[in-house]
């Protein structure tokens, strides 16, 4: 771990950054930089906010500057889950000329992704303020992504579901149209040692199955807001409710009136629109 982005493993990250790296600069690197910028040349680098967001993956760009030449020097001027606006300068970076111009755009496109995914996940917290629901994120992320996209939907304000299958066991419909049951499903559970188990439920017939053979925990998957207030006067408080399902900003706060404990939206992680982020050159220290 490293401190800049608390739950994300170092070891992950630099690995997607060397990755992205040798996608971008390629067998020869970056032949324009090389072929028209002097090696001594220095230059200073302002990055900041072109609209209202909230910032996640700042240590991330500054890694990928230091992968690509590590006498870069890096300045974070906010901390990640700060909300910033058009304008607000994020952090200052300066270093060879070549190196900078190389690393930019990785270190952009990281910035951007995640502030995105941050970005989102406040506005669906903010959507259902006051209600008592947790907004969950879900695994729907870019391969290869999946702790950095989590990382930025906390810095957003969002609760993190499974990072992984080990993490918990939730019973969905493809595993209960195999087993056959629903308490057959939950059973099998059990006998395999698991204790806390979460079960996807499409009507209140399997709800009420749900709550007999005793759950942790129900996924309520594509209700409507009827059927979701139904279920939750029928859980009454003995598992954990969360609703999931073409949820918006627009559906998200009638969904949370109706007293599910937790909401679960895919398009946190999965469409989340990336940030508008600068990064403006000057040949002296601004």
């Amino acid at each position: 771990m490293f401190p800049g982005a608390k739950g994300v493993n170092r070891a992950v990250a630099e690995r997607l950054i060397l990755n992205a790296l040798a996608e971008d600069l390629g067998s020869d690197g970056d032949i324009t930089s090389n072929s028209t910028i002097p090696a001594h040349l220095h230059f200073h680098g302002v990055m900041a906010a072109r609209h209202d967001m909230v910032i996640a993956g700042l240590d991330l760009a500054a890694m990928v500057f230091a992968t690509v030449d590590p006498t870069i020097e890096w300045h974070a001027k906010v901390q990640d889950g700060a909300v910033v606006g058009p304008g607000d300068v994020l952090a200052k970076v300066s270093g060879p000329g070549r190196a900078l111009l190389s690393a930019e755009r990785t270190a952009l496109n990281l910035l951007q992704h995640l502030s995105g995914i941050a970005t989102l996940a406040k506005a669906y917290v903010d959507a259902v303020a006051g209600t008592g629901t947790t907004i969950l994120d879900t695994r729907k992320t870019i391969p290869g992504y999946r702790e950095l996209a989590k990382y930025a939907a906390r810095m957003g304000g969002a609760t993190n579901h499974r990072m992984r299958l080990d993490d918990a066991i939730l019973i969905k419909d493809n595993h209960i149209a195999v087993t056959g049951s629903i308490t057959t499903a939950v059973l099998a559970a059990r006998a395999a040692g698991h204790n806390q188990i979460e079960v996807e439920c499409d009507t209140l017939h399997q709800v009420k199955q749900a709550l007999d053979v005793g759950v942790d925990a129900l996924l309520l998957d594509n209700m409507t807001t009827d059927q979701l207030r139904d279920a939750v006067a029928l859980v009454n408080h003995g598992a954990r409710t969360e609703a999931s399902g073409g949820v918006t900003l627009e559906t998200v706060r009638a969904i949370a009136a109706t007293g599910v404990d937790c909401i679960s939206v895919g398009r946190i992680t999965q469409s989340a629109p990336a940030t508008d982020i600068g990064l403006d050159w000057t040949a002296d220290p601004p």
